[in-house]
């Protein structure tokens, strides 16, 4: 009796051995394959979007994202073959996506503007923009973040919808290589224009780092309150940014104080009347 169990068990164990052990390796097979496939079928088109000199931007999103549709169809294939109905689970993937969906409003957002980004191509990577008063140079653009290196060294991840929201200053629109700093002295309504715009042309130039082609341009930017603001704009590579704009500052104002010109602040004449009686 006891050997007839057990070569019951032994069959039964056999026929399910038969019926879902091939099931779960070929599953384990499927994964397996279709991962590495996804992974060279995604690795292929970067190379090939690579060769037609698509923008770099693209490049890494498009990448990201044909990776994880064929890695979605393969889990749905890898299920299929163990026996699942795909039918009732994308149903329920379609429910579960439309929770999490809820939950992670701020990820979509992010989601969103990257395809905005990627779209409309307000920057590329490698060119110097200002975001919510950042000034950087675009590393990667990912599905949801934006990654910056800043001009004082710091490395940034700026979410996408942030991106978005706020102004975009490129300030390697016109050219990669280069790019000009904004920079504004204000001087006394009894100072020499002529005079501070040499002195500002000379402290500009005698720095190595600003670029002698196109010359740094001086002039009056504005006649406000208190003072006559000139602009002093010399043109550097976008990495050396923030280091010249930082010494100018300080050469121009010692320069110009040295020469007898005033740095002008807010001033503010009040004028008392006394009523007589």
């Amino acid at each position: 009796m006891m050997q007839f169990l057990d070569k019951e068990i032994l069959d039964k164990l056999h026929m399910y051995f038969v019926t879902y052990g091939m099931n779960f390796v070929g599953a384990i097979i499927i994964f397996i394959i279709g991962r590495w496939l996804a992974s060279i079928i995604s690795k292929l088109v970067e190379k090939v979007m690579h060769r037609t000199r698509v923008d770099k931007t693209l490049i890494s999103f498009a990448k990201n994202i044909i990776y994880a549709a064929l890695l979605i169809l393969v889990l749905i294939a890898t299920l299929s073959k163990l026996g699942i109905q795909t039918a009732s689970l994308i149903a329920v993937i379609g429910a579960g996506t439309l929770a999490v969906g809820l939950a992670l409003q701020g990820s979509l957002a992010n989601f969103a503007a990257g395809v905005i980004l990627i779209i409309f191509r307000p920057f590329r990577i490698g060119d110097l923009i200002e975001v919510e008063g950042t000034k950087g140079i675009v590393e990667e653009l990912q599905i949801f973040n934006t990654i910056l290196y800043a001009v004082d060294k710091r490395r940034l991840v700026i979410p996408n919808s942030k991106v978005t929201s706020d102004k975009i200053i490129n300030l390697s629109s016109i050219n990669k290589d280069k790019s000009w700093v904004d920079m504004v002295f204000g001087i006394s309504y009894n100072d020499d224009i002529e005079k501070a715009r040499e002195i500002l042309q000379k402290v500009a130039l005698s720095d190595p780092r600003v670029l002698k082609d196109p010359p740094p341009f001086v002039g009056v930017l504005e006649l406000a309150d208190s003072s006559v603001n000139v602009v002093c704009r010399p043109w550097v590579k976008p990495k050396d940014y923030q280091a010249v704009r930082f010494e100018i500052l300080e050469k121009g104002k010692i320069e110009l104080e040295k020469n007898g010109l005033t740095i002008a602040y807010p001033q503010r004449d009040v004028h008392i009347y006394e009523e007589k009686k």
